[in-house]
């Protein structure tokens, strides 16, 4: 038989199981990456985006805590869309009201507001809770190469 040394013994409520962790410096530096859009495919680029928005690549991350950093995506309108998705898929809103449907085909989108089109990627691929709006704030898409963020030197972030 197997003795066990009766001073040992699990402890149920010990203070760390009780409380909620809260990282020591909570306020860490947003940092501004700038992503350029031209030949790149939509969903890969959301990926990336939401990834950098929602803070995965610091070593810090907490998924209930908003330590994101800033993305700024130029050339919008030169995102490729694989496959027949420019013919097929649409953009899809309602109004709550009785025919109130919208369907937008993504031709016309991208001719229109290509700025759009990232911006619905991305919030797909983002945590859908409160946080979620927090964090498309911090999305900065424009339809040409030129931004107004060269105050926060932001540095190029290449795709893979």
């Amino acid at each position: 038989m197997i003795e066990v040394d009766p001073s040992w013994r699990f402890h149920y409520n010990t203070p760390l199981m009780n409380g909620t962790f809260f990282p020591k410096n909570p306020k860490a530096a947003r940092r501004w990456h700038v992503i350029d859009a031209k030949g790149q495919v939509l969903g890969r680029l959301a990926a990336e985006a939401a990834h950098l928005l929602r803070g995965k690549n610091k070593p810090t991350f907490t998924p209930y805590l908003d330590e994101g950093d800033f993305v700024v995506v130029l050339n919008a309108a030169q995102v490729k869309l694989t496959g027949n998705k420019l013919e097929q898929k649409t953009a899809f809103s309602h109004s709550i009201h009785p025919g109130g449907l919208k369907l937008v085909p993504y031709r016309r989108l991208m001719e229109e507001q290509p700025e759009k089109v990232i911006i619905r990627a991305v919030s797909g691929m983002l945590s859908k809770s409160k946080m979620r709006q927090r964090m498309l704030t911090r999305l900065k898409v424009y339809r040409d190469a030129a931004h107004p963020h060269g105050a926060q030197q932001p540095q190029a972030f290449s795709l893979s």
